[in-house]
Formats: C-alpha cells, structure tokens, sequence
C-alpha cells in the first residue's frame, strides 16, 4: 500500500514543476490565429474545444455558422476535429473564445470576388425587401438588389421567396458591402438571344424627358428622344404614351452596362413618318431593318479593307521582290573588278628608296641649320650694331676741340 504522507521532497515533483512542464509544452495561441481543435462537450449555447491550451477553449453558438443556428448540434458533432479561428485572447480563467462563423465568413468574401472576376451569374431567393430593394443571401453572405435594378413587373413585397438570377455590382469587403443587379442578369441572358439590327416588339414602361423605355421580353431598353424620328421631337410624351405597343429596332447591347438602345428613326421610310405615319413605319420596319443591317455590315467591312489596306501597302514597299534584290548587290566577279588587285597598290606606294631621295639626308639639314652657339653670337654682335652708331656719325655729331 502507497505511504499517503510522502512528501514533495520525496516524490521529487511539485505542483511548480508540473506548472513550468506545462508552460514549456504549450502553444502560444493569438486572435485571428486558424487552429485544428476537438469538440470534448456541447454545451447548451456553445461548446468546449480542446485545440492543446492549458484550459478549454469555448465556442458561442452565434460563432458556430455564418448563418442562423438554433442549437449546437446543428453544427458540431462530439469528438469531432475541424479549424476553428481564435476570436479573443484569453480571459481571466485562461480561456480563448474561438468562432467557425469568421472562417466561413472570409471564405465566402474570397468566392465571391472569384465569382466576379469570372462575370458569373448566381441564383438567390428574396428573403426580405426594404424601401430601397431587396435582400439575398450569396455565399451565405447578404446582399442587396436596388430597386433600380429588379426587372419585374411584381411589386418588391411580393418578391420574398422567389428565386432571381443575379450579376454582381459591387463586392467590397472592407465595407462589408455586396451589391447585385437582377435586371444585369435578365438582360444578359436576352443579350445572348438578341442582335444589332433586329425589330422586335415592345410595351413603352415609362417616359422621361430624354427619352422612353420599353419592355422587351422582360427587360428594358431606351428609345432615347434623338433615336424617335429624323424630324426634331420637344418630347417624348408628344409621340407615345404608357402602355403604347411599338416596334422597334435594337441598335447598340452593352451587355457590361446591362443596357439595349433602341430605335424608330432607323426605321421611318421618310423623315418624319414616325410622327406623321406611324403604321407605315410599322409596315415597313423589316424592309428598312435589312437595309440598315446591309448599310452596317458594308461599313464595318470598309473599316476592315482600310485598316488591313497600310498594313499590305507598307509590307509591299518594304520588302522588294527577289529579283530586285539580286540587282542591287552585284556579282561577287564585278566586286573583284573594283577592289584592286596587290600589284596595282604597290605601284601606288613608292619604294622606300624614292621616299629617302625626297627626304634629305641629316647632313644637309645639319648645313642648314647653325648651332645654338653661333646664333647666340650672330644675334648679340646684330643688336650691338644697331645699337652702337658707326665713327664716322659720332665725329659729325661732336664737333671738334680745336673748332671749339
């Protein structure tokens, strides 16, 4: 049977020792860390996690999911191992508080901004609406759909629960802002069905003072006022009305802007039918729609021709033929002829003798030129000379002691 009083000193392991074993076994753990940790116990608003710190670690229940969760179970699982994000630091019992919900959270920041980069179209159900527009759910996070941007003629309450095809406006993390467009995605997908030049039929949806929009198959397309006739129009309102059923022609898709522009003017046989005829406009819009799409297909093959034309012209004068060529650089028998051959450049160049006879010996120019001594005496008995007047002036100049 074991001595129930050993002392420390005896066992030679003491509640310190323990302590430091531990501090020099332990992870340093810090917020924003991801970190594997095992589910030991659920708990009824959250859950114990051992990750490998001196105390357990705890999850809240709102930290379990970036969306709603009602019970722990929902979520975790006993003795099951996963990453969890550091949330805080540790409290005063020494515990962090860890959160799936951020994880998540940046994941799903990450998938969206993939999902924009690609011009993806998604799908989400309407799971509230507000003055402004209506509220989705991507990724698990939420979005918002402007009212300017929801094509559909069901008024914005009636849109929870309905399943809308979505393109992306804006994804901006740091504002926790994700904005989506409804009417971007309708019309894309009718963009795909539509074509410059064709006529299709449309209901006016409203009328501004630039211009109309009409309905066409669901999306909305402008007929601005200069696109109405070629006869000057003060409004809008002067031609249609709401509701009015008009054939137009689709001259521009921009399909990044999600807008269809539209046009009657192409259509008028004569200026200013659209004003004064409007079913003959109607009649004849798919005999003037072909004309415009023939004038449209021989303009952008002009700008084709011309653009390819210098292209052509400039490769023409750069590189001439072959045969141009060979005239230009001469035989190799003619470059011989013209470089001449070793005798001819030595007649040229004299012998060394000739040079010699031209040079004149060292003798000769030693005869031509004095020694430095004999110039020194040539030029100071010179200067003297000068100096110094002759006898016969000095006895003109002084006249005699006897005369005096």
């Amino acid at each position: 049977m074991v001595n129930q009083n050993l002392t420390a000193t005896e066992i030679g392991f003491t509640h310190e020792d323990f302590a430091a074993l531990l501090d020099k076994y332990d992870y340093h753990f810090s917020p924003g860390d991801v970190v594997p940790g095992t589910v030991f116990s659920i708990e009824p608003r959250g859950a114990l996690i051992d990750i490998g710190a001196k105390t357990a670690a705890y999850i809240p229940i709102q930290e379990m999911s970036i969306n709603r969760v009602d019970a722990p179970e929902e979520v975790l699982q006993s003795n099951e191992t996963r990453e969890f994000f550091i949330l805080t630091d540790e409290n005063e019992d020494g515990q962090l508080t860890l959160s799936i919900r951020r994880i998540e959270y940046m994941r799903a920041w990450e998938r969206v901004r993939q999902l924009q980069a690609e011009d993806a179209t998604v799908r989400s159900g309407v799971f509230a609406t507000n003055r402004g527009g209506a509220l989705v759910r991507i990724e698990g996070l939420r979005g918002f759909i402007p009212g300017s941007h929801i094509s559909t003629r069901k008024p914005k309450e009636e849109l929870v629960g309905e399943d809308l095809p979505l393109k992306f406006l804006e994804v901006d993390e740091e504002r926790n802002r994700l904005v989506l467009s409804h009417r971007r995605a309708l019309v894309e997908r009718k963009m795909n069905r539509l074509e410059v030049g064709e006529v299709v039929i449309g209901t006016v949806r409203g009328i501004k003072p630039y211009g109309a929009f009409i309905d066409i198959g669901g999306v909305s397309g402008l007929l601005h006022i200069s696109e109405i006739s070629h006869e000057h129009i003060d409004t809008p309102h002067s031609v249609f009305n709401v509701n009015d059923e008009v054939k137009v022609m689709i001259i521009d898709l921009d399909a990044e802007r999600g807008r269809i522009s539209l046009s009657t003017k192409q259509l008028e046989p004569e200026p200013g039918d659209m004003i004064k005829n409007r079913d003959l406009v109607y009649d004849k819009a798919e005999e003037m729609a072909a004309k415009y799409r023939e004038q449209l297909l021989a303009k952008q093959q002009g700008a084709t021709a011309a653009a390819a034309a210098p292209a052509e012209a400039l490769a023409e004068e750069e590189v001439p033929p072959a045969v141009e060529l060979d005239e230009e650089v001469p035989p190799a028998a003619e470059l011989q002829e013209e470089i001449p051959p070793a005798a001819e450049l030595a007649e040229e160049v004299p012998p060394a003798a000739e040079l010699q006879e031209e040079i004149p010996p060292a003798a000769e120019l030693a005869e031509e030129v004095l020694p430095a001594a004999e110039l020194q005496e040539v030029t100071v008995v010179a200067e003297i000379e000068k100096e110094i007047p002759a006898a016969t002036e000095t006895e003109e100049q002084i006249p005699a002691a006897i005369e005096e």
